[in-house]
């Protein structure tokens, strides 16, 4: 299928039911495969699952809509496209393709450090975009970056704080997973050892032991915050004290986040801590969720908890593997169409109603 076929898929699901159908098996455990024994991963949807809203009635709700503020810039529905590297081992338009599909349905695109096209690209799509920093052993190159992210048009840097090394992937490392010699992280000077294959060990895995630092600190952040005047957000936060000292340090979001089960295997779900984070905060900075949002429904349910909006990253490779820029934004379509509809029948006609919902959590 290419970039300017309508896809046909009809929901999410759809979407990744035609992606595994297309991509090779290495390239797809790639993506849909999480860290140690994938418990974790499994157990993002098991919780999100547990969540039910209590709707409300007898409420006009003849118009819902979907827009709201993240970072306090207007968006069409309260989502960001989360930070996914190497987009280009799903299409060859990559993220040349995402963002041009995040730019059309008004949300957020959030640029890897491990692009495999350059910011300078991913800006030009004219949306909005935040640049994802993963903190390098090179202090010098992360400022470089930001620098470059911030001379491009970036709205916002968004901090990876818990990857000091990758998660061992069973999945990577039995394909002896490596990136293809067209494939590259375009914002680095150099990414040799991901490209070498070797039996039993994922090179990608290899590479960001190589590139990145363990030794990310409270101390690191405050040399970027001085060498930055973007929003700052934090992607990768679960426990309460950590969101509260971010708040307190001047953060303007956290994204609570067990990075997908690709992480810790057994981290706590991401949406089981989401209260937690939201009360630890006291609204000194907002408060976002990431890991296993599948839906429209999975996005009214973050609000009913307290978090202002989303990331979503996998359904958004489904729909770039099966269709290019029109299957990436078929899926943003899909997620804003659920969402109009979840507001509705919850009984509430705004994003801002739908974070005064009452939820309740089913027993495991």
């Amino acid at each position: 299928m290419d970039s300017t076929t309508e896809p046909d898929f009809g929901s999410v699901a759809d979407a990744e039911q035609a992606a595994a159908a297309l991509l090779p098996a290495d390239v797809w455990d790639f993506v849909a495969g999480g860290s140690g024994r994938e418990t974790t991963l499994a157990a993002n949807r098991a919780a999100l699952d547990r969540v039910f809203v209590v709707p409300r009635v007898l409420r006009d709700v003849s118009a819902c809509d979907t827009a709201s503020t993240l970072l306090g810039r207007p968006v069409a529905q309260p989502l960001a496209v989360a930070p996914v590297a190497y987009q280009r081992l799903l299409h060859p338009d990559g993220e040349d393709a995402t963002a041009r599909a995040a730019a059309a349905a008004g949300v957020p695109f959030v640029a890897s450090t491990l692009s495999s096209v350059p910011i300078e690209r991913i800006t030009a799509a004219g949306g909005t975009v935040w640049f994802q920093v993963y903190w390098l052993r090179d202090t010098a190159a992360v400022l470089d970056l930001v620098r470059r992210a911030e001379d491009a048009g970036c709205q916002a840097v968004v901090v990876t704080v818990d990857v000091p090394w990758m998660g061992r992937r069973h999945r990577d490392i039995r394909n002896g997973f490596s990136l293809p010699a067209d494939v590259r992280a375009a914002n680095l000077s150099t990414t040799d050892t991901a490209h070498r294959r070797r039996a039993d060990t994922s090179a990608v895995a290899a590479h960001t032991s190589q590139a990145f630092s363990p030794a990310l600190t409270w101390q690191s952040i405050a040399t970027l915050r001085r060498h930055t005047r973007l929003p700052l957000v934090f992607k990768g936060v679960l426990a309460a004290e950590d969101a509260r000292r971010a708040a307190e340090s001047g953060v303007d979001a956290v994204v609570v986040s067990n990075h997908g089960g690709r992480q810790l295997d057994g981290a706590v779900p991401s949406v089981d801590m989401l209260e937690e984070v939201v009360a630890a905060v006291a609204g000194g900075c907002e408060v976002l969720l990431d890991s296993g949002i599948r839906s429209g429904t999975d996005v009214l349910r973050a609000l009913a908890l307290g978090a202002s909006g989303v990331l979503a990253g996998r359904p958004l490779l489904w729909g770039l593997a099966a269709g290019g820029e029109a299957g990436a934004r078929r899926v943003l379509d899909l997620f804003g169409v659920e969402l109009r509809d979840a507001l509705g029948l919850a009984g509430c006609a705004t994003v801002a109603e739908a974070r005064r919902l009452r939820a309740v959590r089913a027993a495991a």
